[in-house]
């Protein structure tokens, strides 16, 4: 079977030159081929598109209304093509990107002015929530990941690291003293995150990560940022990224804890998007940029303690 758009092609260089062996040398293919994509239209359409003579080619009347739309339709497709092209050069159009509430409030929204200033064709559009999404069956263009990312086809890059604290109050640690040791906790009324991808009951410590322990409190969410606001309230210890609790760490409103064993960081924040040997550059575009703001260190871990300096080791 002929290809379609080849047909419409080779119509408009035969109409355009009156002539099928000059549409050949133009088309690059032969005379007989030409004749064939004549043929194939004329019996689809059931009409003539040229009266031919041994002299002569001419267009008939329903080839020249043929004509306008063919014409119509290549500029249509050759307008799209260019677009797409574009796409990959210049980032431009919607852009959706989908981040957890917690971190898309906190360090994505923030940046999305500058963004857009250095990159006044795209549109963001921001989606916020904790669930895993589906990229390719909810149409987003990238999403922001957290922690191990598993088997997946996605293709992902890793713009943060993603450190963890375990702090309280000044007033809750007043009255509750202060934990030293990681055994410690399990006399404390430990806040728990519910999306953790440990059960909710348990915190893991340790520089290979065994070291687990038990945990209970009166409070668990689903979200860093309701437990954030219930342990500067005084109500208990949380175990949360450093995104989260740095600004009250600075403040003072919370305070790390130093432990006998070192917290366990996540692997990593990713930002995520499906397979292509050529992503759109609205997508690469804003991938560089979050990597630019984020490594080697985020905003949000500047002026902290370094990584486990809080913790002790005992003996």
């Amino acid at each position: 079977m002929l290809d379609r758009l080849t047909g419409l092609e080779v119509f408009v260089k035969v109409a355009a030159s009156g002539s099928l062996s000059s549409a050949a040398r133009a088309m690059g293919m032969s005379q007989t081929m030409v004749t064939k994509h004549i043929a194939a239209i004329e019996a689809r359409l059931g009409v003539k598109l040229f009266h031919r003579t041994t002299r002569r080619l001419s267009i008939t009347e329903a080839g020249r209304n043929y004509l306008e739309s063919s014409g119509r339709i290549l500029a249509e497709i050759e307008a799209a093509e260019a677009a797409v092209a574009a796409d990959r050069v210049e980032p431009r159009g919607l852009l959706r990107i989908n981040a957890p509430v917690s971190f898309g409030t906190r360090q994505i929204a923030p940046l999305l002015p500058e963004f857009a200033a250095r990159h006044p064709l795209v549109t963001v559009e921001l989606g916020l929530n904790d669930r895993l999404v589906d990229l390719a069956e909810e149409g987003w263009d990238l999403a922001i990941r957290i922690g191990n990312l598993g088997t997946s086809s996605l293709i992902a890059r890793r713009i943060a690291p993603c450190r963890i604290v375990v702090c309280a109050a000044p007033s809750y640690l007043g009255a509750r003293g202060t934990p030293r040791t990681v055994s410690n906790l399990s006399d404390h009324n430990c806040l728990g995150y519910t999306l953790s991808q440990r059960p909710v009951d348990q915190w893991a410590f340790g520089a290979r990560a065994d070291v687990d322990i038990q945990i209970a409190g009166n409070l668990r969410a689903n979200n860093g940022d309701a437990l954030l606001v219930a342990a500067v309230a005084g109500q208990g210890v949380i175990h949360q990224p450093t995104f989260i609790v740095a600004d009250d760490l600075r403040a003072g409103t919370l305070v790390a804890l130093t432990l006998d064993q070192p917290t366990v960081d996540l692997a990593g924040i990713y930002a995520v998007f499906l397979p292509d040997r050529h992503p759109p550059a609205k997508v690469r575009g804003f991938i560089d940029f979050l990597a630019t703001r984020f490594l080697p260190e985020p905003p949000w871990d500047r002026g902290l303690a370094p990584p486990h300096a809080s913790f002790v080791a005992s003996g």
